[in-house]
């Protein structure tokens, strides 16, 4: 890569700290003072000499921890674990030593882990304060006259903070905080605001002692440019190796212009200089670890720059990421409906094209404005012939060595509305007054869910499983129009034709005319008893002025009027219903709750939205008040029952307390918690409350505030500091003590602050005084039936006590809803039954009761959440590993919502309590059943809920199964005609099973509900499976119960494999011990084959017959004469099916003499065997020239000596001839010889 690195670049970028914090925002990265990040802090009782005791404070930012760890040097550690969870904890550490010098850090412990370690705070020797860390901290967006914050931490309480800038005397800013950092502004940054910074620290008392000087922080007013443009050539994403060119380009020339990663600011600022009024920055070749986002922005001589480009994103990678093709609203829709195709993927700055199956061009196109755009295919108005296989594209415009992987397909399923459904009323379709009517929608075959219309009402809409409705008529209510749909599981999103219509009418003719007549006779029974009361008194004062014959007369008129009053008396009591001792809930309209939001969370008050929502689904619109009288504006209700006031920038004339109400046809809400503005640079008081203490008990108090992502602190009177802080955890917040004692007695109030600094508190809540008194013991207190019920369920609490002559008072989300007084005139244990007759979505909440006499309250009860559902969809519940399991073995169940934020409830039937519950901050929650057993096992579902709006519930989710095994002997599974079919055949599974009266469920691998249940007469189930297709493929397996016990269930059956197919899969061919054949050694080829009881083949290229056959896939091939090498395959056959013959193998090698390897020794031997050759000849050569010569020279040799006597003076004389050669011996013995004349 070649890019300039100038020495002075990390003074660039220090210089350039500014301009990057005031953008942090837009560009999403992280500031400096990370939320996650502890404090760490000195406290000292010498504040004059604070080295002679030191102890140091660790604290978490937004939450209470276990452990906390104090670092020192990167290698000595000391942990604390309190004996209670806090947010900070000390570590003394006494007289300041040269071995206690040293750098020092702390951690404390998150549910993740250890947390990001603190600033470091460096102790010197004694007599030095420590030196205080500068940074800076910007607030607004990224223009040139941002404000900045400076932050100086100094360590230490009640310091006092210098700030000085370079070229003055004097500091500019001092500031004497009251905890260990002091923020100095710069309001509105100017050029005459730049220049060099630090900070230094004194204490109070001694002014002499002073810190080390910080670290200088030099402030530059960037943005004073307008911004370039980068670009990158030939495109954002590339194969490592390849070369890249970013173009950075602005209005100006002459700039110098520097390059930044992000991802590593301090190792990437990269600097050059321009070409006219553009820099290039080249990437030779380019490594996986050059991706990131990049910007670049350039300034002049004096450092004065511009702002930042537009971040580009930088890919480098060699395989493209998958990407992910999703159909909304399902892939499979009804023919004439719309449906879109949402193509996602991990890589920004790519155009995407829309592939069908069978199709070489792509359908549709989309480039990347589009996908910035949120866009998606879109088919329209689709038909048959729009169903197929859809996959998704990248779509680059430069070329490019990145290999494009598989791509995950959607396969789109077009099909019709079913037909549409039944709908009666039973008893009748004439709604009488205090009665209800069910209304039954049925079609012949099972469905999923079936749902209600009400045509009068649009909002209106029930969800049945069974298809059964109830609608009660009260106060006339109930009539109407209605119609009913429902949708089956195959296409759970294709709801079907609406049935006929059917009217339910109100009471009208007869019907009046009867209730009229009923009151009638009502009150002439109550006028006649009293006529007859009358005629009672007047008789017996007439019996004793008449003579005593007449006075049997008298007597027999006296009981003939006695039994007509007794007459009177019960038809009174039919009328007028049997006496109970339940007192019923009168409801009121549910309390709204109102809060307000902003798009400034740093100062809310620039722009406010008030936000008013109601728990009743029955409310039609809002009325916001203020201080009590002044009518705001009146707001209909939406769809998620709630409405919005807008009051923009925060005045004067906005100041005052608000609370709204809710409307519904014949009823007004009670007003609101109050919510008061009190003005700006405040943020509205919150309010807190809490229950009753108990001693040795927990106690959570709940602070509510009015704005999202505020922090919120807990104080008590006489502490300076907060006793607990929470970070943004929502709207309200909850403090705990753990255990409550008389040390913890005293008035406690709540503050929010804004979630980043500088804080912007609130005004503290009104007090709220904890004493603990004494108490009676807690009630018991449940419900009749389950907590968990649908819209118009009946529901009785019962709340009791041991205690006599006690009265009881009903409690809902804290507040006072029934009483009852009628235990006191019964002697003996004392109960009170509170009921609801019938349950509306917004009388959902936590329910708890207390009782009292004259002398003393008893505890609140153990609190029952009572949850309404039928308001949200229904969940989804899966069971990991499966819902087959061991005893003893652990197994979670996963429940799935459609919103985050939401309660989870986990239920088992036959239990009238939910056996868990959980609070999740995502969409699902996880319940753990812990060391499963016999009573573990039966039917799972769940719900969930939220906890803001009256218990507001889903529907059931659809039920799961749990089966304990192992309790019964294990069955075995047999597969009829064999494991393997072809498509369109039938198969049958038999599971044979040990003990009679069973019942026996099959199971798939990776299919979380049984497939089939079947209960026989004898001891084996037949699970037939007709026409199989391909995907019936698998590995199925069997359990059974019995009837006597359920949940108690079988040990798993062994697994077995199934194949549908027309030609079983073919087999591996292996060679052992290799392919290459040694002298005088055999090679075994080993065929292998998924299924069992097979019979194998091997084939040999070039002859027509196999060459042989085995069971067990075993074949020995010798390497006689060179017959053995070539290319095998192997193949098999079903023993019970011997026509079928499965594909054979991939083609396996052996090589011998003429393979590769022997082919370099052959060559070798015959360059060897030439050379020996060639000397061989040379040798005889000579040989037979010599042979040739020697009878020559052995004539020579019998001859006289007087001969060569005459020779040798011959040549001797030649010799010393001039001009003549001569013969010398060694010229005879190279093989020159010369004939002379011999005188014989």
């Amino acid at each position: 890569m070649t890019l300039d690195r100038p020495g002075k670049g990390a003074t660039m970028l220090w210089k350039f700290t500014l301009l990057l914090f005031c953008i942090r925002l837009s560009l999403g990265m992280t500031s400096v003072a990370i939320q996650s990040q502890p404090e760490l802090w000195i406290e000292t009782n010498y504040p004059q000499a604070p080295w002679e005791n030191i102890t140091l404070w660790c604290k978490s930012p937004s939450r209470i921890s276990s452990k906390f760890l104090l670092l020192k040097d990167k290698t000595q550690m000391t942990w604390i674990r309190p004996s209670y969870k806090t947010f900070q904890v000390s570590f003394p550490i006494g007289a300041l030593t040269e071995s206690n010098t040293g750098l020092y850090r702390c951690c404390y412990w998150k549910e993740t882990g250890w947390s990001e370690p603190s600033k470091v705070l460096e102790l010197k020797a004694p007599g030095q304060l420590p030196k205080p860390i500068f940074w800076i901290q910007a607030e607004t967006s990224p223009l040139p006259g941002c404000n900045v914050n400076i932050l100086c931490h100094g360590w230490l309480q009640d310091l006092v903070f210098m700030l000085f800038k370079e070229g003055y005397a004097e500091p500019v800013d001092y500031q004497v905080p009251t905890g260990t950092v002091a923020i100095f502004s710069i309001a509105n940054m100017t050029p005459e605001s730049e220049g060099v910074y630090i900070c230094r620290t004194h204490i109070q008392m001694l002014p002499t002692l002073w810190s080390e000087p910080s670290n200088p922080l030099k402030l530059i007013v960037a943005g004073l440019y307008p911004k370039p443009t980068l670009t990158a050539y030939p495109g954002p994403i590339m194969a490592p190796g390849e070369s890249l060119n970013l173009r950075c380009q602005g209005p100006i020339y002459g700039m110098t212009f520097a390059l930044i990663r992000l991802e590593d600011l301090e190792k990437s600022f990269y600097r050059k200089r321009p070409i006219k009024n553009e820099a290039h920055f080249f990437f030779r070749a380019l490594k996986i670890h050059d991706a990131g986002h990049y910007l670049c922005f350039y300034y002049d001589g004096s450092n004065r720059g511009s702002l930042l480009s537009d971040v580009l994103k930088i890919w480098v990678t060699d395989t493209f990421p998958k990407t992910w093709l999703l159909a909304q609203p399902s892939p499979v829709v009804q023919m004439g409906q719309n449906v879109s195709l949402w193509c996602q993927g991990p890589v920004d700055g790519v155009g995407l094209a829309l592939y069908k199956k069978g199709e070489d061009k792509p359908l549709q196109l989309l480039d990347t404005t589009s996908i910035d755009d949120n866009e998606s295919f879109f088919l329209n108005n689709v038909t048959y012939s729009d169903a197929g296989i859809y996959s998704c594209h990248y779509l680059l415009s430069w070329k490019t060595s990145i290999r494009v992987t598989s791509h995950n397909t959607v396969e789109l399923v077009v099909v019709d509305k079913p037909s549409k459904p039944s709908l009666s009323a039973w008893p009748s379709t004439m709604c009488k007054p205090g009665k209800a009517i069910t209304l039954q929608c049925r079609v012949p075959y099972t469905v999923l869910e079936f749902s209600l219309e009400w045509e009068e009402r649009a909002t209106f809409q029930k969800f049945s499983v069974d298809g059964d409705f109830t609608i009660s008529n009260v106060e006339g209510k109930g009539t109407g129009t209605y119609s009913c749909s429902y949708r089956r599981e195959a296409h759970a999103n294709i709801w079907s034709h609406r049935s006929e219509p059917l009217k339910l009418m109100g009471p009208a003719g007869f019907l009046i005319w009867n209730y009229v007549l009923n009151e009638a006779i009502r009150l002439s029974l109550i006028i006649q008893l009293v006529a007859l009361l009358l005629v009672v008194l007047w008789i017996r004062w007439k019996c004793r002025r008449l003579r005593i014959r007449e006075a049997w007369l008298l007597g027999t008129a006296q009981g003939v009027t006695m039994l007509f009053i007794v007459t009177a008396l019960l038809c009174c009591g039919l009328c007028n219903g049997v006496l109970t001792e339940e007192t019923e809930i009168i409801m009121p309209t549910p309390k709204p709750e109102l809060w307000a939001e902003t798009n400034f969370p740093l100062a809310p008050w620039k722009n406010l939205t008030l936000w008013c929502r109601s728990p009743s689904s029955s409310t039609k619109e809002f009325v916001l008040l203020k201080d009590g009288t002044g009518w705001i504006a009146t707001r209909p209700a939406s769809e998620q029952v709630r409405a919005a006031f807008p009051l923009g920038a925060l005045t004067q004339s906005h100041i005052g307390s608000y609370h709204c109400h809710s409307w519904e046809e014949m009823a007004v809400s009670e007003p609101s918690e109050a919510l008061e503005l009190v003005g700006t640079d405040i943020l509205p008081k919150p309010v807190i409350s809490a229950s009753p203490p108990i001693r040795g008990q927990e106690l959570q108090i709940w602070c509510k505030g009015w704005l999202a992502g505020m922090g919120f602190a807990l104080y008590k009177d006489g502490v300076q500091e907060p006793v607990q802080q929470l970070g943004a955890v929502g709207r309200e917040a909850f403090f705990t003590i753990q255990r409550m004692e008389d040390k913890d007695e005293g008035n406690y109030s709540c503050r929010t602050h804004t979630e980043k600094h500088p804080f912007k508190w609130s005004e503290p809540s009104e007090p709220l005084e904890l004493v603990i008194k004494e108490m009676y013991p807690k009630p018991f207190f449940k419900t009749w039936a389950s907590p968990v019920v649908t819209p118009g369920a009946r529901v009785t609490f019962n709340c009791s006590t041991p205690h006599q002559r006690v009265s009881f008072i009903l409690y809902k989300d804290g507040s006072e809803i029934a009483s009852s007084d009628k235990s006191w005139a019964n002697p003996g244990a004392s109960a009170a039954h509170f009921l609801i007759i019938s349950v509306g979505i917004g009388d959902g909440g936590n329910y708890s009761c207390r009782y009292y006499d004259f002398a003393f309250w008893s505890e609140p009860s153990d609190p029952v959440e009572l949850v309404v559902t039928e308001f949200y969809p229904k969940p989804t519940l899966l069971a990991q590993p499966g819902p087959v399991v061991l005893p003893g073995k652990n197994v979670t169940l996963r429940c799935q919502g459609a919103f985050q934020g939401m309660r989870f409830a986990l239920l088992q039937e036959g239990t009238l309590v939910p056996l868990q519950f959980q609070s999740t901050p995502g969409n699902s929650a996880e319940f753990l059943l812990h060391t499963v057993g016999a009573e573990d096992s039966g039917n799972y579902s769940c719900v969930y809920y939220e906890t803001t709006m009256s218990n507001r519930g889903s529907h059931l989710s659809k039920s799961i199964m749990i089966w304990v095994t192992g309790l019964l002997p294990k069955p075995s599974l047999l597969a009829q005609p064999g494991p393997m079919v072809a498509p369109g055949e039938n198969m049958t599974l038999q599971c044979q099973g040990e003990l009679p009266d069973s019942t026996f469920v099959l199971l798939k691998e990776g299919t979380q509900e049984p497939l089939e249940q079947q209960r026989p007469s004898g001891y084996r189930a037949d699970f037939r499976m007709p026409a199989v297709r391909g995907e019936d493929s698998g590995i199925y397996s069997c359990i059974y119960y019995l009837d006597s016990a359920p949940f108690a269930a079988s040990n798993h059956s062994d697994s077995l494999k199934i194949w549908v197919t027309d030609k079983p899969p073919k087999p591996s061919l292996s060679a052992w011990p290799s392919t290459m054949f040694k002298l005088g050694k055999d090679i075994t080829l080993q065929c292998r084959g998924p299924l069992p009881g097979v019979e194998f083949v091997l084939e040999h290229d070039g002859e027509e017959a196999p060459q042989q056959f085995s069971e067990d896939g075993d074949f020995v091939i010798n390497n006689v004469e060179g017959k053995g090498i070539g290319n095998y395959s192997c193949s098999y056959r079903l023993q019970a099916y011997p026509d079928i013959w499965s594909e054979p193998s991939d083609l396996l090698e052996l090589v011998g003499a003429a393979g590769p390897a022997a082919q370099e020794c052959t060559v070798g031997n015959i360059v060897r065997s030439s050379l020996i050759v060639v000397v061989v000849v040379a040798l005889g050569v000579v040989l037979a020239i010599e042979w040739k010569k020697w009878p020559r020279l052995r004539t020579r040799d019998s001859e006289t000596d007087g001969r060569d006597q005459t020779i040798a003076l011959e040549e001797c004389n030649q010799e010393g001839e001039p001009g003549t050669s001569t013969n010398s011996p060694s010229s005879i013995s190279q093989g020159t010889s010369v004939e002379l004349p011999v005188p014989i």
